[in-house]
């Protein structure tokens, strides 16, 4: 599945619900590349060897890695972790995601301040210019999701 983004509506409901707008207001990739979102489709299922993934991490100076199973299993503290990863903040660094395994949603503030929505699947990586306000939480399917890799 490719993925896909979205304008978000301002629904309090559940927040990993997809919350678009009625109708649909779709956004392509372009128009995150417009705002410094850059999005690359790899095979998770050999990351460790990657010859793509290697290179991408060459080509940028991505030299971290930490992996980290966000699921209610292997995730101490999960509930409150959910919460903090959901709170909008913004970093001094490029943030770089790798999604492993499951399924999530990125959010981000685009220059007007509206937030658009952004659905991550497995082997779907994603890079988020430094300061921009962004939050992150799982979709619906949060039994199945265990991820995500961080390359800085």
């Amino acid at each position: 599945m490719a993925m896909e983004a979205w304008y978000m509506d301002s629904s309090e409901e559940d927040q990993r619900k997809p919350h678009r707008l009625t109708p649909n207001q779709p956004l392509s990739l372009g128009h995150l590349k417009t705002l410094g979102v850059f999005h690359w489709k790899l095979n998770a299922d050999v990351y460790e060897t990657d010859p793509e993934l290697e290179q991408l991490r060459r080509d940028h100076g991505y030299s971290f890695m930490d992996i980290i199973s966000i699921h209610k299993d292997t995730l101490p503290n999960y509930e409150e972790k959910l919460k903090m990863f959901f709170e909008e903040h913004l970093h001094l660094d490029d943030e770089v995601r790798y999604i492993l395994d499951g399924q999530a949603y990125f959010d981000i503030r685009d220059k007007e301040e509206r937030w658009i929505r952004i659905a991550m699947t497995k082997g779907d990586l994603i890079t988020l210019p430094a300061g921009i306000y962004h939050r992150f939480t799982l979709d619906e399917t949060v039994q199945h999701t265990h991820m995500e890799l961080s390359l800085i």
